[in-house]
């Protein structure tokens, strides 16, 4: 039976991240031909050895690079052509975080935050939008965040670039649907990745504390894991979303908004 994203090609930026990786499994399991993006050269490895033994004869290919880079995104928009053909799904992953108060928040911090997890995906939007306009089933899946829309102290500048993609979302999809594009958000809740195991662990933390923030911070009362918010995306990428456009899907336990 052919998978829902059978002989499509598709670039997942953030590849090896937690989200990332599950959402590329997932995609090479329901026959895409996948690109995987990202900074993290040993977490990569993982990812793809990861789904080469989950998925026999799965086509993915990694690329290492700095998505925050501008030339990164023709570099790597040329490279799937080569590698899969024209590309019909972009999911925009990647993103990074810092933790500084608004009012201490350095240049440095504020521009390599918004290159990574902003302008990545304008810029890869860019390279790509031929490809997705001409494919006649083109999905743009880009990953926000709850805190686009509940804010937080501490994580300003993570959480307005979050909001950003929220509003590129809506305004590409606004201009790309006379080109038969999709454009829509997914914003994850407490989703429990790598990232803040290990987080978690330098600061002395168990796991035990995490399940306990989770059980007050949603009404499922317990963290997602990355396969449930890698279902989400793919659906936006399939044919079964072929009528939702500009939409923001929150896939966040029922997350409580102060």
């Amino acid at each position: 039976m052919a998978g829902r994203l059978a002989d499509r090609a598709a670039i997942i930026t953030g590849g090896a991240g937690g989200i990332g990786a599950a959402t590329g499994l997932l995609f090479c399991q329901e026959g895409a031909r996948v690109v995987l993006v990202d900074s993290d050269a040993e977490a990569m490895e993982r990812a793809v050895s990861h789904i080469q033994a989950s998925v026999p004869h799965a086509c993915v290919v990694a690329v290492v690079a700095d998505v925050g880079e501008e030339e990164t995104a023709s570099e790597v928009v040329a490279q799937t052509r080569r590698a899969f053909g024209a590309i019909d799904v972009l999911a925009n992953i990647a993103g990074i975080r810092a933790y500084e108060p608004l009012a201490q928040a350095r240049r440095d911090t504020w521009e390599k935050i918004i290159a990574v997890n902003l302008m990545s995906y304008a810029y890869f939007i860019r390279e790509a939008i031929t490809d997705l306009r001409a494919s006649g089933r083109g999905s743009v899946i880009n990953i926000s965040s709850t805190h686009a829309v509940n804010p937080r102290a501490g994580m300003g500048q993570y959480d307005v670039t979050k909001a950003g993609i929220v509003s590129l979302t809506q305004t590409l999809a606004f201009e790309e649907a006379k080109h038969g594009v999709r454009v829509n958000a997914v914003c994850p809740g407490l989703t429990l990745t790598p990232f803040h195991l290990r987080r978690a662990q330098s600061a002395g933390r168990t796991r035990q504390d995490l399940d306990h923030e989770a059980a007050e911070g949603c009404l499922l009362g317990r963290w997602a894991n990355a396969r449930e918010v890698a279902y989400p995306i793919l659906w936006l990428a399939s044919d079964e979303a072929s009528y939702i456009t500009g939409s923001v899907l929150m896939v966040d336990g029922g997350r409580f908004v102060r």
